[in-house]
């Protein structure tokens, strides 16, 4: 499968690119700065330039002739409010437009525990649930992409586990890593399209319950 990972020097994202060039999957690593292709040049991995900033017509070009896309980027704890709405709600926005102007279907979306729920929203990061919350319900049901949500809890920096569950989900955290071994899996498991699938930290290995 070719793949292009949008956010790919996040801390998921990076994960991910090396996750997926490991399986065998062709791996593009969307960047934001030149001055980050080094990383994955370092790792045989290939980048392009990708800016959530720009139209969705320049975006498609970058796309074309990939299988999938997968969203992992996000603006960040250190910027604005502002930059969440043009990076995480508007920049997603634009990104599937650019799938579908590109002819990819395969699109995965990493997004977060209960972003549809605005009442379990804390008000901390409320700007964050918004973005999650538009961008996911355009992609469910303004495009025709064949999608699929993530939705795991508080990310952590805890080594991978390679087991989550899917069921009972209240709240929970899950290792970083864990969230990209998911989207590895939902990758490759034609039955995870069109469905959002929260996560957390679990006993169940994550293709079975990807599964």
């Amino acid at each position: 499968m070719k793949v292009f990972v949008i956010g790919a020097h996040g801390n998921v994202g990076r994960l991910l690119v090396q996750q997926l060039k490991e399986k065998g999957d062709e791996v593009v690593a969307g960047i934001r700065k030149p001055e980050q292709a080094h990383e994955f040049s370092d790792m045989g991995i290939e980048t392009a330039e990708f800016d959530l900033l720009g139209r969705p017509e320049e975006m498609g070009v970058l796309l074309d002739g990939f299988d999938a896309v997968v969203f992992t980027a996000g603006s960040g704890g250190k910027t604005g409010d502002d930059m969440t709405l043009l990076i995480d709600l508007d920049g997603a926005v634009k990104s599937m437009q650019a799938a579908e102007i590109a002819g990819v279907k395969r699109y995965v979306m990493v997004s977060a525990m209960h972003a549809e729920n605005r009442n379990r929203w804390g008000d901390q990061i409320r700007p964050y649930y918004v973005a999650k919350f538009y961008a996911d319900e355009w992609l469910r049901h303004r495009t025709t992409l064949d999608y699929t949500i993530l939705e795991p809890g508080a990310l952590t920096f805890d080594e991978p586990t390679g087991q989550i569950s899917t069921d009972d989900l209240e709240g929970g955290r899950i290792a970083r890593a864990d969230v990209a071994a998911a989207a590895v899996a939902v990758l490759h498991e034609p039955a995870t399209i069109k469905r959002t699938i929260p996560m957390k930290a679990g006993d169940t290995p994550i293709e079975a319950a990807i599964r």
